[in-house]
């Protein structure tokens, strides 16, 4: 008999396809186009790619890996994308709260960052976001700031995936004394990173009201050129779009069209005062809308129409904003579970958003906002291992009846247990395996008394 079982596990180990890693958990939550939720499911990874999707018997029969991962009480899911934010920020994280956007960005943060910006200052701050992100289960984030090639090669430093986008602002900032300079410093910054495996470089013109007209049109001629997406702020609040009526008497979306911005590849982030006119210009330039529960509650902004973008056929990702004010931290399981509940409470309809739909806005949507839905954003064969667990074992986790509800509505970022990202695990047992935590905690602290003192 030990001959035969010996015999049997030969053939099969010949038959049996390599892989690199085999995950497997209690659930399998896929975001494929069927929405498939496997019970004890499991992924094959090799390289960088998914290879198998099933039942863990399923898998185990067909794959032989070299590493193994087990979580029986785990949920399997996509990485989760964050479509906006400005990770260097978190070194202000908390500096001026509970104010309006305009005395937010004018009294506090123009002047704070105008003191304090530098390569090493956004160094350490991308780390401190970087870290927050992974460790909350965050596989890629699309930022927007300063030095945003430090940005990316903090990225590529910690393994994680990233759309990143230098700022172009019509003032003089840190990295450049005029939007002509930022325009240089970007497409340089283009020419360096083009075709990385993991960073996707892009171009990020702050508003329209803080850019001249000529300056939109560049920036949207150099994003074409390098065929790179453009990432702006669009309607964020009721002031900007009064302004721009006063100004133009045109909405925001309507002027940006009118400059040609949304011709091409474009991330509008917020698009809370938009109207149905404005949503048809989103849809027929194929912008995705990156929307920002927390940030545009926080400062009063508003709630978007994200029901209407949605059925509408526009793509609308999650983000979280920058963490220094807006929002003060990159938890992206917060904003699946405010993003239900601020279209419920402010259409009064209590299925207004689904459980479903947010975490569709996290991943798979987030992908189709980025243009990178052919590579993440789901569980599927031939996709990039971009893959996290989820503990359930803990008193908020159960009893677990639906595991995509449980997802939103109870579990948390700091149950996430494990995180894959283009398949190299960066995150086991809730450690981060690619950054030195406490050195960047230390150097965090060492900034937070600098910002302190140039504020006094």
């Amino acid at each position: 008999m030990s001959r035969i079982c010996s015999l049997f596990l030969l053939v099969w180990t010949l038959a049996a396809e390599p892989a690199d890693w085999i995950w497997s958990g209690r659930y399998l939550i896929t975001m494929d186009a069927q929405h498939r939720v496997i019970e004890g499911g499991a992924v094959a990874v090799r390289g960088d790619r998914i290879v198998g999707v099933g039942t863990k018997k399923e898998i185990d029969a067909k794959f032989q890996p070299a590493q193994r991962l087990d979580r029986p009480e785990g949920i399997l899911a996509p990485g989760l994308i964050n479509t906006h934010t400005h990770a260097a920020m978190s070194l202000l994280r908390g500096v001026a709260d509970d104010v309006s956007l305009q005395d937010w960005l004018n009294k506090f943060i123009f002047p704070a960052e105008s003191k304090n910006l530098s390569r090493d200052y956004v160094r350490w701050g991308t780390r401190l976001g970087v870290l927050e992100m992974l460790l909350g289960g965050t596989t890629t984030f699309t930022d927007m700031y300063y030095f945003e090639d430090v940005v990316a090669e903090v990225a590529k430093e910690a393994g994680m995936r990233g759309v990143l986008g230098e700022t172009i602002i019509g003032f003089p900032v840190a990295d450049a004394k005029t939007p002509a300079d930022s325009l240089r410093f970007t497409e340089s910054y283009l020419k360096r990173f083009r075709n990385d495996p993991l960073v996707v470089a892009a171009v990020a013109p702050h508003a329209i009201f803080t850019n001249s007209d000529e300056t939109l049109k560049a920036a949207r001629a150099l994003a074409n050129k390098y065929d790179a997406p453009l990432l702006i702020h669009v309607s964020e609040t009721k002031k900007e779009n009064d302004d721009e009526m006063a100004k133009r008497h045109m909405t925001p979306v309507k002027a940006l069209d009118a400059l040609s911005v949304f011709n091409g590849r474009t991330v509008a982030a917020h698009c809370v005062w938009v109207n149905d006119a404005d949503l048809a210009v989103l849809r027929a330039r194929g912008v995705g809308v990156a929307h920002n529960p927390s940030s545009n509650a926080k400062l009063a902004s508003g709630v978007a129409p994200v029901p209407k973008m949605r059925a509408m056929g526009i793509a609308v990702g999650l983000g979280t904003d920058g963490p220094a004010g807006s929002n003060n931290d990159l938890n992206l399981f917060e904003e699946m579970d405010l993003a239900v509940k601020l279209q419920n409470v402010s259409t009064l309809n209590p299925q207004a958003l689904s459980a479903e739909a947010a975490l569709e806005m996290a991943t798979r949507d987030g992908a189709r906002v980025l243009g990178l839905e052919k590579h993440i954003g789901s569980i599927e064969t031939g996709k990039r291992a971009d893959v996290i667990t989820v503990r359930t074992d803990r008193p908020n986790g159960v009893p677990l009846y639906n595991p995509v509800s449980q997802m939103v509505y109870a579990l948390k970022a700091e149950d996430v247990r494990d995180v894959m990202v283009n398949g190299k695990p960066v995150v086991r047992d809730g450690r981060a395996l690619t950054l030195d935590e406490m050195q960047i905690l230390r150097k965090a602290a060492e900034y937070g008394m600098q910002v302190s003192r140039s504020l006094k």
